[in-house]
């Protein structure tokens, strides 16, 4: 996967680019609106990466004018402005994904994933691992062809960690994603591990091999390996 990243900030860009590589993704760097622009006419990408604050034109400018010429890749704005308006003006110029700084990288590489699955029907309306299934189109779940019976809120974590499976997801990206929860002035974790309990006992009670897993002080994982060396709750 090829991914632009638009940012002015070098320390940035560089801390941006050594992360993405690492994680396998072939990374260019542009540092104003125009050099990304420039890319973005000569090269191929699978995502864009795009600052809100940039030198000469504004980033939203930039991404306007792309969605004017056709450029349809997912983009991802970043950016240190964290007022609904904002949020709003950034997702009315075209972006697909809004993500304030200073974030964690985890949730930044979780957000890029989801973007990068959109448009893919195969992974939009089946989510598999090992013997369980999640049909999004009926809304069913199963395990091992038995039906669990899965709450609405169930059913969207559940779908949240498959989407994100092998990967561990923080008590924050739940509490933005799925309880859409933007200001936490009252914190969520005790309502999302009551959740993830009685998922848990759900997906997992019932079967010798389990699925979900708590890392301690981090968050929560869906994976079908056994790894002892995880510190887990």
């Amino acid at each position: 996967m090829r991914v632009l990243v638009v940012e002015d900030e070098r320390k940035i860009a560089d801390a941006l680019k050594l992360g993405l590589e690492a994680e396998g993704y072939q990374v260019v760097l542009a540092a104003t609106g125009e050099e990304g622009f420039f890319c973005l006419n000569s090269e191929s990408f699978d995502l864009l990466l795009l600052d809100r604050m940039l030198p000469g034109r504004d980033g939203l400018e930039i991404l306007k004018t792309m969605r004017a010429k056709g450029f349809t890749l997912p983009v991802l704005v970043l950016t240190g402005r964290d007022t609904v308006e904002d949020r709003v003006v950034g997702l009315d110029s075209g972006a697909d994904d809004y993500l304030v700084k200073p974030f964690a990288f985890p949730e930044l590489l979780a957000r890029m994933r989801l973007l990068l699955r959109r448009g893919k029907p195969e992974n939009t309306m089946r989510l598999t691992l090992a013997d369980l299934e999640l049909n999004l189109s009926t809304r069913q779940a199963l395990r091992s062809d038995q039906h669990l019976d899965l709450t609405s809120r169930e059913f969207e974590l559940l779908e949240y960690l498959l989407r994100h499976q092998g990967h561990v997801v923080s008590r924050e990206m739940l509490a933005h994603d799925v309880w859409k929860v933007r200001e936490r002035s009252t914190p969520l974790d005790n309502v999302i591990d009551v959740n993830i309990a009685r998922l848990r006992r759900k997906v997992d009670g019932p079967f010798p091999h389990k699925l979900i897993r708590t890392i301690r002080g981090v968050g929560f994982m869906a994976t079908a390996h056994d790894d002892e060396t995880a510190p887990t709750e």
